[in-house]
């Protein structure tokens, strides 16, 4: 099977140094991979929290025409794997890898916490190119693949040709979701899902739009149907592990997209693309907007109409914001024709202004008693975030406890 080995620290110090190999604990990070396709154009796939490669099914096929993995075609589906560079460099074509991030899937679930930043998991997608002999590569990453793929733009702006970043937001308190009674009741079923059919439902509600899950296709809605494939999915792979989930959560938390660290992507020469989904309850589109103007004039924003796995839920929009991205790339098209962004304010605070009038799906503006509002909102969500960890961790250590066996009470004698 495909996996790529990113060595940790102590194993890199265990290379240059053998009198330290008694210590050497062999703990590095296999992270499990796909390819699809071939040709020159290489294109890296970065999942979101609790997703795997396969998320990207979709995109796939739409890049290269076929989901089936490169690897299923030599080896027949079974046997090692190492990859064969693709010597047909001179005609077309596109090469697609996609893979499971730590925490989740076929790849290693570190157990500390600290392990799983998006610094460190943009460490394994640049692993993985290197492991592939990938000098630079297009870089698409949704949500908290997303916040991974802005990172590894950041930190090797010279491996990379393009950025495609689908439902981002830009970390810390932006991941919390939109507040309302919906959002609340879904946060609420997902602590408690504890089998792949209560996480099935939880997910749809979570990744669609209401819209979309109760079309008709044919005599069924699309939330049956897709009920039924995220259960025998879940039930295939299995839950996600407590380490995997806390590690990726914690990624995303921490994760922060530094003033230098976005004026190295501005500076860089390649183009930026933000695709959202409009009724995405997980990821608020006010952020990615947000982080699509501090990107001008190298970012474009694409709004479409649908939920979190807008990716998904309107592929072949998607796939061509995407191929269009690859093109315009190719040919180098000025940034200035590119971006469909006002023009940006100089200065870091002349962006952060700019930002309190951006548009709404309404078409009002937004003011500053709205902006001043919204700051607000995340406290109090923050808030109601600690609310329902206590109530949770209270809860668990409630049934935790054994009742304790009292004998008859003693009564006192009325003449005492």
């Amino acid at each position: 099977m495909p996996f790529c080995e990113v060595k940790t620290p102590q194993q890199a110090t265990v290379e240059t140094d053998p009198i330290s190999n008694n210590n050497n604990d062999n703990n590095g990070i296999k992270i499990f991979y796909r390819t699809y396709g071939h040709g020159p154009t290489k294109v890296l796939l970065i999942i979101g929290l609790a997703g795997t490669h396969e998320s990207w099914g979709p995109q796939i096929k739409g890049l290269v025409g076929t989901d089936t993995a490169n690897e299923d075609e030599r080896s027949g589906g079974g046997g090692d794997w190492n990859p064969i560079p693709d010597d047909n460099e001179s005609g077309g074509g596109i090469e697609v890898c996609a893979f499971d991030n730590r925490g989740m899937g076929l790849s290693s679930v570190p157990t500390k916490t600290s392990q799983y930043t998006t610094k460190i998991m943009a460490n394994d997608a640049i692993a993985l190119m290197e492991h592939l002999g990938w000098k630079k590569a297009y870089i698409f990453g949704h949500s908290m693949g997303a916040m991974i793929a802005c990172k590894l733009a950041a930190m090797v702006p010279e491996k990379v040709l393009s950025l495609g970043l689908l439902n981002v937001t830009g970390g810390g308190f932006e991941c919390f979701p939109k507040l309302d009674r919906k959002t609340l009741f879904v946060a609420y079923r997902f602590l408690r899902a504890k089998t792949p059919e209560q996480r099935a439902a939880v997910d749809l509600d979570t990744h669609y739009s209401e819209e979309y899950l109760e079309e008709y296709v044919g005599s069924n809605t699309r939330r049956q149907i897709l009920y039924q494939e995220y259960v025998k999915g879940i039930s295939a792979t299995g839950m996600q592990s407590n380490n995997g989930f806390g590690g990726q959560l914690n990624a995303c938390w921490t994760h922060k997209m530094t003033r230098t660290e976005i004026e190295l992507i501005r500076s860089a020469g390649f183009l930026v693309s933000v695709i959202h989904g409009r009724h995405d309850i997980i990821a608020q589109m006010c952020y990615a907007r947000r982080l699509a103007k501090k990107l001008h004039p190298v970012a474009r924003m694409i709004e479409l109409h649908g939920g979190h796995l807008v990716s998904h839920e309107r592929t072949e929009e998607v796939n061509q914001a995407l191929l269009d991205l690859i093109k315009a790339s190719e040919v180098k098209i000025n940034t200035n024709d590119w971006t469909n962004l006002p023009k940006k304010s100089s200065g870091w605070i002349g962006t952060r202004m700019t930002l309190i009038r951006i548009n709404t799906e309404g078409g009002s503006n937004v003011s500053l008693m709205c902006y001043v509002l919204s700051k607000l909102y995340l406290f109090l969500l923050y808030l109601f975030g600690l609310v329902v960890l206590v109530f949770e961790y209270g809860r668990k250590a409630l049934k935790s406890l054994k009742p304790v066996k009292v004998g008859p009470s003693l009564t006192l004698d009325d003449s005492e």
